[in-house]
Order: structure tokens, then sequence, then C-alpha cells
């Protein structure tokens, strides 16, 4: 596979494109969903274990170079046609006006920070089904998180969905171990709107399941994202928690960077804020999924990006995200 990668680099790096419709077919070749590239990632989920981060690296790289690449044909064209308009050319040009939303580059950055660890992009639909979002999940059938209060059911077993976990189940009834994935998406709960917490949020889940993977590979995981995200000085906690999913299961703090650790109204003084769940797979799970468990195990996490982002940004009002405020948003035009 390897050589496969290789081979499609030299061709990316040789392409060239002059016109929209080169470009346009640069994209349909490489990068759409049915796409060489994503051949090769369909391919990449029956890597063996001892290349698996290896040849992860190398696809990715493949990916950000085509990504680039068709970004580079996208300025020559429209330059070109801004080029080939009627107008006065000695004019200065015109400035440009938007920035990126703090949560999308919150969301680019959580999946840069897994890619360079071999993970790759799952995603799935919002709207779900009772199987996928609780029962395959270990939710028994009296848990509260069924109840009217937290999900928006419409009808008896279609719901939005409350996590992406939703999507781990999917990925594991079509896929032979070992997985490791990470799924980002917009979730709902039936939750009274207020700085800390709001109606639909975003996440990003991450699932390993191989042979012998332990607790200590995922504290190791957890910790080199945090490190990554908000610094070396970053540390972490795991404090003894309960998923239906996992088991064992934790609750992950990060030393809070709005206060460094002194204590602020954001961490409730102390020093700490929470940032994701995690925990092992729990076995059922894994044999609702149709994976033996006494063969392989795994670890999951999730985590909120406004939390994330409200961490590195400094934002102290979950509902800032949603409501548009372009003194608000200007904020992030550096970002991107």
């Amino acid at each position: 596979m390897k050589d496969k990668i290789t081979s499609l680099l030299a061709e990316v790096e040789t392409y060239t494109a002059e016109t929209a419709e080169q470009a346009e077919n640069f994209r349909l070749k490489f990068l759409s969903r049915k796409g060489l590239i994503g051949e090769l990632f369909e391919e990449f989920k029956t890597v063996g274990p001892e290349v698996k981060r290896e040849v992860g690296q190398l696809l990715n790289q493949l990916k950000t170079k085509a990504q680039d690449k068709l970004n580079s044909f996208k300025e020559l064209t429209e330059n070109g046609a801004a080029e080939s308009s009627s107008g006065d050319l000695s004019l200065p040009a015109r400035s440009f006006q938007g920035s990126r939303h703090p949560l999308s580059v919150v969301h680019n950055e959580i999946l840069a920070i897994f890619g360079r660890l071999g993970f790759t992009v799952a995603d799935g639909p919002e709207i779900e089904d009772d199987w996928h979002n609780f029962t395959a999940l270990n939710f028994p059938e009296e848990h509260p998180a069924r109840d009217m209060q937290d999900t928006f059911f419409i009808d008896k077993d279609i719901a939005l969905r409350t996590h992406t976990s939703s999507v781990q189940v999917r990925v594991l009834e079509n896929t032979k171990p070992p997985v490791r994935i990470v799924i980002p998406g917009r979730v709902y709960r039936n939750e009274a709107i207020s700085a800390r917490a709001h109606c639909f949020f975003h996440q990003v889940e991450g699932l390993y399941v191989d042979k012998n993977v332990s607790f200590a590979d995922m504290k190791q995981t957890l910790l080199y994202f945090a490190r990554e995200m908000f610094g070396g000085s970053a540390e972490i906690r795991l404090r003894p928690s309960y998923f239906p999913f996992t088991e064992p299961s934790a609750e992950v703090d990060v030393s809070c960077t709005l206060c460094a650790g002194k204590g602020c109204n954001v961490c409730k003084q102390t020093g700490w804020l929470e940032i994701m769940g995690c925990g092992m797979v729990d076995p059922a799970v894994l044999e609702n999924c149709k994976v033996d468990s006494k063969t392989y195990s795994g670890y999951a996490f999730g985590m909120g990006i406004e939390r994330i982002a409200m961490l590195k940004y400094g934002v102290r009002d979950l509902r800032l995200y949603s409501e548009n405020d372009l003194r608000f948003l200007q904020q992030f035009k550096s970002a991107y």
C-alpha cells in the first residue's frame, strides 16, 4: 500500500491545471468520495497493526498535499477569471472580510492532532434509531437518557442522536478490527440553555479497537492530545466515572488555561476543567457489534468542541458560538 501512496503522491505533485474544468477533474479523481484517495482510506482499514501508524501518516500527507494542490488551482482559476473580466486593473484589491468560526478552527485542529496518531475520520447520520444510539451501546431500557427530558425523540424508536457514539457501532458492525477512528459531528440533548450548556453542540469521539489495547494506551493518547492542543505544560487527571458503554470509565480534566490553575468561575475555583469522558469499551458493546471481546479490546473517548474552544480562546459563554454576533466572530479573522 505504501507503493500506491508514493505513486499517487508523485502524480499529485506533477498534476497541472490551468482552467476551472481541469481543477474539478483533479478534485473528482483524487479527493471525491469515490476518488483514488478515498479508495486508499478504505483499503487502510485492512492494513496490519505493525505498519498502520506509518501508512496512516503517509496517507494523511497525501490527502493534505492533494488538498493544498486543489486550493492552489482554485486561486489560479479565480485570479484568471478576475483578470480576464473588464475592469480597472490598477485599482487596489478588495480585502477579505470573512473569518473562520472558532468551532471550525478547533474542529480542524482536533482532527489534525489525532490524524498524526493514525486515526481516520468517520461520520454518520444525525437522526438515529434506538439500536445504534442506545441499545447497542449497552443502555438499559430504564436508563434516564432514554427519557424525553434528555432526548429529542422523533417517534418511539427514532431520535436526534445524543452522541456520536452511534457511529462507533456502525463502524464496528461493518469493519473488522483493528479500528482507529475519530468521529466529529453535531449532537442534540433536551437541556436548558445556559453559559455552560446548550440543546445542540458538537462532539469529537474516538475509538481504538485492536488486540491488547490497554487503559495506559488511552491515557498516553489523551495526554498527547492535551499537550498538542493546550501547550506542553498542560496536565490531565482522570476521575472514576460511569458510562454504559465503557468499563472502567473516567472523566478527563485538563488544567484550566483561563486561570492557570489558580481557580476561576469557569473551573469553579478548582483549577481544572472537565473536557471529555473516556474508558475501555465494554465487552458487551463489542459483542453487540459481533466483535470477539475475548480477542479484542479497545478504548473510546468523547469531547465537546465548544468546551475545548472555551479553554483555548477564553470564551466564557457557550451561547456566543451560535448567536452570529459579528463582534464575537471577527476576533477570529487570523485563525485559518
